[in-house]
């Protein structure tokens, strides 16, 4: 139903802003309703308000039944944001809870390892220690050690050989299988059957 003044024209876009911001309350009151929420209906009814003004010369209908549609939909849109917000605060909480289990569960392992390391011969455990934890080049640990960068390549090989093989022994099925829930008490006690 379109609104007409009493010569039968439609009214002016400032009549039209008049009629909505006199309104007001009342469409706080709508969306409050429906957000349960009175700054959230604030913010949404303001946001309606702000976002209609340039479309007001185009109302062809009830101004009020068309700002109530507008609410409506607003309200929607707010909902729908809010849903995928909580949903990309839940993946990523859940990516934080994944990475803290990783990171302790690599705590867990190389404790376990750097243990297992101690009972190889010195110059493994130093090629292990230097190459693989401390990340220097098997070039530059060859100078270091007055050796060629080949025979360098074959101790650090030779020693992580030798400590896979301690790996197993210690803790048995749990170096093949990734027991995250290892009870081998370290590299002295004998894996339980």
């Amino acid at each position: 139903m379109t609104e007409r003044d009493p010569e039968g024209t439609l009214p002016t876009t400032p009549e039209v802003a008049a009629k909505l911001v006199a309104s007001h309350r009342e469409f706080l009151a709508f969306v409050q309703r429906r957000v349960g929420d009175r700054a959230l209906a604030e913010e949404i009814v303001q946001d309606a308000l702000v976002k209609s003004l340039g479309k007001l010369g185009e109302i062809r209908e009830s101004a009020t039944g068309w700002f109530y549609s507008v609410l409506r939909n607003a309200i929607i849109d707010r909902a729908r944001r809010a849903k995928v917000m909580e949903q990309r605060l839940h993946a990523f909480a859940s990516e934080l809870e994944t990475t803290t289990a990783d990171q302790e569960l690599g705590e867990v392992v190389c404790r376990c390892v750097s243990e297992l390391a101690t009972t190889l011969k010195p110059e493994y455990a130093d090629a292990l220690q230097r190459i693989d934890v401390e990340g220097t080049a098997v070039k530059d640990y060859a100078d270091e050690q007055g050796i060629s960068p080949g025979n360098a390549g074959v101790r650090v090989f030779r020693a992580r050989e030798a400590l896979r093989k301690q790996v197993v022994r210690a803790c048995g099925t749990c170096a093949t299988h990734g027991c995250l829930d290892c009870t081998c008490g370290g590299p002295q006690a004998p894996h339980p059957a």
